[in-house]
């Protein structure tokens, strides 16, 4: 996982540095905020106690006002997830639209919402790397990893495979901080004191070619080594155990690693060979920040369920979603309807108002050149 002060190092000043003020300087508040109340997320305790946040006040753009007015330049882009920068007046009236039309509604029991049911055609519409059948939303990129552990479950399940189980995952890799989510991370300081891993979570290496190929390796050969432990280790548990691999198109939070050449060719391959599902956690690869609509375009990845949230609304409301392939989708309302239900979703799964701010996001995605570089301008 990036350290505090790496993501606090992507926040540019625009005039001299300085995050962090006297207390009779830092705020408009006279008592500051050091000591809040708010257990912060990915932020030790002595940081609350005795250092004041950076509180962010106002977005414009690219750029961030602190509290005292400060401009910052917001390289990381929020958490990898405001693609369209913090004032998109198109997203801005969406969101008021329909919140003076329909604030809320649910999709469970065979109710739901139209802009529920349009998202869900122009994601599978959106995403060409392979056809699509369904799409189930969450809140949030963790609750997509977690629904995808419960839906191969379900699906293995079905299928008459109570065995097969198990998920590879890589290490360094993030897929969320919930139970399942934080499972697959394969970062230890996201498992630290959380009794994590859960057992079902197998791990196999981390492709940062930089760092682990031998002398005189070329990244083919790295692609093939790595392939290839990745079959010993499926070998060794035994195929009839291993569910799915999960895998980012290039790794977030875990150092920013792209795949050296060949690497999901062949991991594809191994895969295939065993019946492993192949799921793609496109939570921050989604929606241009590639240069390519989704990371499965730019890597010739052909996967079975895929994650999304971030920049699908570009983070102005929270918004999560699961693409699930047709085989897969067909067999959960097949096991649904001896089950009398599918029983799982979230309050807010196709929250109208993050669903309609999505489809906008979508929109400028596909029709004002988003990922022709040349119409990209931070300002």
């Amino acid at each position: 996982m990036l350290p505090n002060n790496l993501i606090r190092s992507t926040l540019k000043t625009t005039d001299e540095p300085s995050l962090q003020k006297e207390d009779s300087e830092l705020t408009k508040d006279s008592k500051g905020f050091k000591g809040h109340d708010m257990l912060a997320p990915f932020t030790a305790g002595w940081q609350t106690t005795q250092l004041h946040p950076l509180v962010i006040e106002k977005s414009e753009g690219s750029y961030v006002y602190d509290v005292n007015g400060k401009k910052y330049l917001d390289s990381l882009a929020g958490l990898w997830c405001t693609a369209l920068g913090g004032n998109e007046p198109r997203l801005v009236a969406a969101a008021t639209a329909q919140l003076n039309q329909l604030p809320f509604y649910h999709s469970f029991f065979n109710f739901t919402t139209k802009p529920s049911l349009d998202l869900a055609k122009e994601l599978i519409e959106t995403f060409t790397a392979r056809k699509m059948g369904k799409v189930f939303f969450t809140n949030s990129g963790s609750e997509a990893n977690d629904t995808q552990v419960k839906l191969v479950w379900y699906y293995n399940n079905a299928l008459g495979r109570p065995n097969k189980k198990k998920f590879i995952a890589r290490t360094q890799s993030f897929h969320g901080s919930t139970f399942l989510s934080a499972s697959l991370t394969g970062i230890p300081a996201v498992h630290q004191q959380f009794d994590l891993p859960a057992p079902f979570v197998l791990y196999t290496d981390c492709p940062h070619y930089w760092r682990y190929h031998l002398p005189g390796e070329t990244e083919e050969e790295f692609s093939t080594r790595l392939a290839n432990n990745l079959e010993t280790l499926i070998m060794k548990e035994g195929p009839d155990t291993i569910a799915a691999f999960i895998a980012e198109p290039v790794i977030g939070a875990g150092g920013v690693i792209p795949p050296p050449a060949t690497y999901f060719d062949k991991i594809q391959a191994v895969l295939k060979k065993y019946d492993i599902l192949f799921v793609a956690d496109e939570v921050i690869t989604a929606f241009g920040r590639l240069g390519t609509m989704f990371g499965c375009d730019k890597y010739n990845i052909k996967p079975d369920l895929v994650s999304l949230a971030k920049a699908l609304s570009s983070a102005y409301l929270p918004i999560g979603a699961v693409m699930i392939s047709p085989e897969i989708s067909e067999v959960i309302y097949s096991q649904s309807n001896k089950l009398g239900s599918f029983n799982h979703g979230f309050t807010h799964s196709g929250h109208p108002v993050s669903c309609a701010v999505a489809i906008e996001a979508l929109k400028i995605y596909k029709f004002v050149n988003f990922l022709d570089s040349k119409h990209i301008n931070p300002s």
